[in-house]
């Protein structure tokens, strides 16, 4: 047997053991009626580096799937709302963003400042207690069938501005981190908020007639087109230090009318096949030995600050008049931590060594609890 065929067996063996993993724990997780996310991050954590029953998986392959897995649940997520319904949350959000940035950047500042951190890593640690995982939320909304309710379109809005603050606060934190000058800092930001702004103007003037144009009979030319250019639009977003997916969900929202409706169909199997693989890819990540030393003050940070996330959701869904009921739902839809967090703790982690395992834990616990806290609420 030659070197290639070897290696594409090994490859083909590995991604038929990782699909029909997920195929078990998502049996486990519908016999047990909960959200299947908490079972694909505790699998994660177990079949890692460090983990009981430590699995060799092809690194690089499940952190391709795992990224193409969060761009596609926030597409989605931007095919359920047009961008009129977009831009009116986004004109009246400024005092839940504003709510939002006090109760929940604040704690983590504070608690750096505890810690006895520099500064700006205790604002690093502020970026990680601040942002709700879009990803989380957008799976568990899905799973719920929660993604039409009256509460919804408030959360939406509010996932969006934590992530446009975040096309914002990456730049400059990286620019930061590396000595960058004052100059350099604000070309940075502005390159970014420029670009999301042309992007958001793209996709709620233009939407109608660019899905108009694109439309087709066939459903492999959609499905082709659609996928190539969630791609295309996402590497082009992170090359202009701008979330890949902000420009995912931009193009679901651009995407209306009848070829919204084909899309969705295409798209959902392999929404959840690439889904899956992101929250186990977030487990494998994560040592289990790293989180020992630093466990009970994730504990505490992530009580204070699920605490802070429900007031914020309650807060900001009663602004949009939904019903009681519809206001806890809010909260609990967004207690969840992930991706951004990580993100920013890794581009601290050799500024301040205990940012990335104390991150990594806290985000775990608050990843699992959203869910399950979620599907708790009726």
């Amino acid at each position: 047997m030659s070197p290639a065929t070897h290696d594409l067996s090994h490859l083909l063996i590995e991604l038929g053991l990782v699909i029909v993993g997920l195929a078990i724990l998502a049996r486990i997780a519908n016999r047990w009626s909960v959200s299947a996310i908490p079972v694909y991050l505790l699998a994660g954590l177990a079949f890692g580096a460090g983990g009981i029953a430590p699995l060799k998986f092809s690194g690089e392959f499940v952190h391709t799937g795992s990224e193409i897995g969060l761009l596609l649940l926030l597409f989605m997520l931007g095919l359920e709302y047009t961008g009129q319904e977009l831009l009116g949350s986004l004109r009246g959000g400024f005092l839940a963003v504003l709510l939002d940035l006090v109760l929940n950047f604040t704690p983590g500042v504070i608690a750096g400042l505890i810690f006895g951190w520099k500064p700006l890593a205790a604002v690093l640690l502020g970026g990680v207690t601040y942002a709700s995982s879009s990803g989380v939320v957008a799976k568990t909304l899905t799973d719920l069938g929660r993604l039409r309710n009256p509460e919804t379109s408030a959360v939406l809005s509010l996932l969006v501005m934590e992530d446009l603050a975040m096309a914002a606060f990456l730049p400059l934190v990286a620019v930061l981190l590396s000595g960058g000058s004052g100059m350099r800092v604000a070309v940075s930001v502005l390159v970014a908020m420029a670009t999301v702004a042309l992007v958001l103007l793209v996709a709620i003037r233009y939407g109608h007639q660019l899905s108009r144009l694109a439309s087709h009979a066939s459903d492999e030319i959609v499905l082709l087109t659609v996928l190539g250019v969630v791609l295309l639009v996402a590497g082009v977003s992170e090359r202009l230090q701008i979330s890949a997916g902000i420009g995912a969900f931009l193009v679901g929202i651009a995407v209306s009318g009848p070829m919204a409706e084909q899309t969705r169909r295409l798209i959902s199997p392999l929404r959840d096949l690439f889904a899956a693989t992101f929250f186990l890819f977030f487990g494998l990540q994560i040592n289990p030995s790293s989180l020992r030393p630093v466990l009970l003050p994730a504990i505490w940070l992530g009580a204070a600050t699920l605490l802070t996330k429900l007031v914020t959701g309650y807060v900001v869904a009663r602004g949009n008049g939904v019903d009681r009921r519809g206001q806890l739902r809010a909260a609990t839809a967004l207690v969840a931590r992930g991706e951004f967090s990580i993100v920013i703790a890794g581009l601290g982690a050799a500024f301040e060594p205990q940012l990335g395992p104390l991150s990594a834990a806290y985000v775990l616990i608050l990843a699992v609890l959203g869910p399950l806290l979620a599907r708790a609420t009726k």
